[in-house]
């Protein structure tokens, strides 16, 4: 996105905190606000229409959920990422947006530095989650089940294997890269391989599926 105005989608069934959402990411330098929605199925639409960059999606709205609405706009664009913005924080609300392709998760409340932290790192390719969301992640893994052999992770290579490690453990692309000694090109063509052979197109899905069978739980 260097040099580009990264153009976000809002999608909110209250006016009043679209509003505020809306302030908060004009006065970023380089976002502009393209579009609001306000039920789901809005949201999918002006997607689909005005091919944002981002969409910061809340979860409970009308016509259709933001899961849904979420899992439709990727898989008409996988390229779009997704902030889930929400008072959702249960355990299956975290994971189902994670398993539809949401990037981020954050709970209404977060404060404008938070919100712009989010904003920035998603867009960048990065996954992120607010303190309490990470808190309800790392407590389910840490929880999580002795992994069972995949045959899907036994198709990739060990290089590949690398680089979905250092995914999962949540390293943007560019500190992936500086630690495997890698071009930032060739790091995007590795991760575009690995969605492929892991049949998911994003990189929460892919971190899901990752961690499932015990990757990333190591820090680098």
């Amino acid at each position: 996105m260097a040099g580009e105005r990264l153009r976000v989608l809002v999608a909110d069934d209250h006016p009043m905190f679209r509003s505020g959402l809306r302030t908060t990411l004009t006065a970023m330098q380089d976002v502009e606000v393209v579009g609001e929605a306000a039920t789901g199925l809005q949201a999918v639409a002006l997607a689909r229409q005005l091919r944002p960059d981002l969409v910061v999606m809340d979860l409970h709205m009308p016509e259709l959920d933001g899961i849904q609405a979420t899992r439709r706009i990727l898989d008409h664009d996988p390229t779009v990422a997704v902030l889930v913005l929400t008072m959702l924080e249960d355990d299956d609300s975290v994971f189902a947006a994670l398993q539809a392709g949401a990037r981020g998760y954050l709970l209404k409340g977060a404060d404008h530095d938070d919100i712009t932290r989010a904003v920035q790192a998603v867009a960048q390719g990065e996954a992120i989650f607010g303190p309490a969301v990470a808190a309800r992640v790392l407590a389910y893994f840490a929880a999580a089940r002795p992994p069972t052999p995949s045959p899907v992770l036994a198709e990739l290579t060990d290089r590949e294997r690398e680089v979905l490690e250092l995914l999962a453990a949540g390293h943007p692309n560019a500190a992936i890269a500086q630690q495997l000694f890698l071009s930032p090109k060739t790091v995007r063509n590795y991760i575009s391989s690995i969605f492929a052979k892991l049949q998911v197109a994003s990189r929460g899905e892919a971190i899901v599926r990752a961690r499932e069978q015990g990757l990333g739980g190591a820090t680098h």
